[in-house]
């Protein structure tokens, strides 16, 4: 397996075993009385998250030499992804979950940023298709990325309104 795969198979990996985690956090906040807000277009986060990564395994050709500068920026990105996740705990969910009783986050990079979570998936959504130089993957990816991104942003902002004002 060339660079290409062996990079796309461990994202692959990665945002499997969120789903797994999101799940089982899902399931615990919905059995405390949680409730979920705006599931109906959470299968298009799905669709583009998947067929991103296999537009990358089709598009880029498996001899693709990556710019490692940009793969480091990358995983300097999960870093960020898993400091987001382990903050939210038991809360983090792929999923606009709300328990109602449960305080806002306000630690770690909640601190500084509202929805640090999505900072990172525009970068991720950006970062890799360019590290293999797939510049109308990022392009076209980015854009429907970010306008999912600004859709479920004023969901959720809609759910916690009465939480922030708590």
């Amino acid at each position: 397996m060339t660079a290409v795969y062996w990079i796309l198979a461990a994202v692959a990996l990665q945002r499997l075993l969120e789903l797994v985690y999101a799940a089982r956090n899902t399931r615990r906040l919905k059995a405390r009385g949680a409730v979920e807000i705006g599931a109906n277009h959470y299968p298009l986060f799905i669709l583009l998250h998947g067929s991103w990564l296999i537009s990358l395994a089709i598009l880029v050709p498996a001899d693709t030499q990556p710019n490692w500068w940009l793969i480091a920026a990358f995983a300097v990105f999960q870093g960020l992804r898993v400091w987001v996740v382990a903050t939210l705990g038991p809360y983090w969910t792929t999923r606009i979950i709300t328990l109602p009783q449960a305080p806002l986050v306000r630690r770690g990079p909640f601190r500084w940023v509202r929805h640090p979570n999505y900072m990172v998936v525009i970068c991720e959504i950006a970062l890799l298709p360019l590290a293999f130089g797939a510049v109308e993957l990022a392009v076209i990816y980015s854009a429907l990325n970010l306008a999912l991104i600004a859709y479920r942003i004023r969901i959720e902002e809609r759910a916690l309104a009465p939480r922030r004002t708590a």
